[in-house]
């Protein structure tokens, strides 16, 4: 896939930019605005590349690589490349987890080896999610979205892999957003555990990634949930 040139982010600037070109005939546009709107789309590039970055990094301390050699591969030395990355991310263990969840992660990692994919992605989440009913797929239906059609949405997003790493394989940024995310509005809900449903709106709610993008399409809106949808994930827990 071909990078995005200065041009083309020349014109998703312009774009963005409601106020770029002003009504009043003037024929210089608001380049104050245009350099506002420039200035968010390279905080996004910027937010992306350090993401990219940090994946590779969790891979290569997963498969043993120590900080010196990182520090070399990233061009800066070992004091520089810990103090970025050195935080460890938070594990989420099974106990964390409601037996549904539990369920759904087992078709999460059986979609990653299968594609033989060293990575745990959104589009894994969702497909594992989706593979089974639970209150994430409840939660589906009473948005007036049908998780089958999900399931098979995002399993089309799904690329053959060349890994055969199947013991240990590391979360992607945006994975590991999600499911913290879940964590927060399970602490909303007074649930000691993460639930289906709770990674489901992470995943959404992030706005970035393959989960979340298949979710749009289908037309799930976290904003529009109402009091029915939360009757209908509640039955789905009883």
């Amino acid at each position: 896939m071909p990078l995005s040139d200065l041009d083309d982010l020349i014109a998703e600037v312009d774009r963005r930019c409601d106020t770029a070109h002003r009504p009043d005939g003037n024929e210089q546009p608001d380049w104050l605005a245009l350099l506002s709107a420039a200035a968010g789309v390279a905080a996004e590039l910027q937010t992306l590349a350090d993401d990219l970055v940090e994946d590779y990094v969790e891979h290569c301390r997963m498969h043993g690589a120590s900080w010196t050699e990182i520090g070399a591969a990233l061009g800066v030395t070992r004091q520089a490349v810990q103090q970025r990355f050195h935080a460890p991310h938070k594990r989420y263990g099974p106990e964390t987890m409601t037996d549904g969840l539990r369920r759904a992660m087992v078709h999460v990692k059986e979609a990653a080896v299968h594609h033989r994919n060293n990575y745990i992605g959104t589009e894994h989440l969702l497909r594992g999610l989706t593979a089974e009913d639970n209150s994430a797929t409840a939660l589906l239906r009473a948005a007036g979205v049908p998780p089958e059609a999900v399931h098979r949405s995002v399993g089309t997003r799904l690329s053959m892999g060349a890994s055969r790493a199947a013991e240990r394989i590391a979360w992607t940024p945006y994975s590991r957003k999600a499911i913290a995310l879940a964590e927060e509005r399970s602490a909303q809900r007074c649930s000691a555990r993460i639930d289906c449903e709770d990674l489901l709106v992470g995943l959404a709610q992030i706005g970035r990634g393959v989960a979340a993008a298949v979710l749009a399409d289908a037309g799930f809106d976290v904003a529009a949930l109402d009091a029915p949808a939360a009757d209908a994930r509640a039955a789905a827990r009883e």
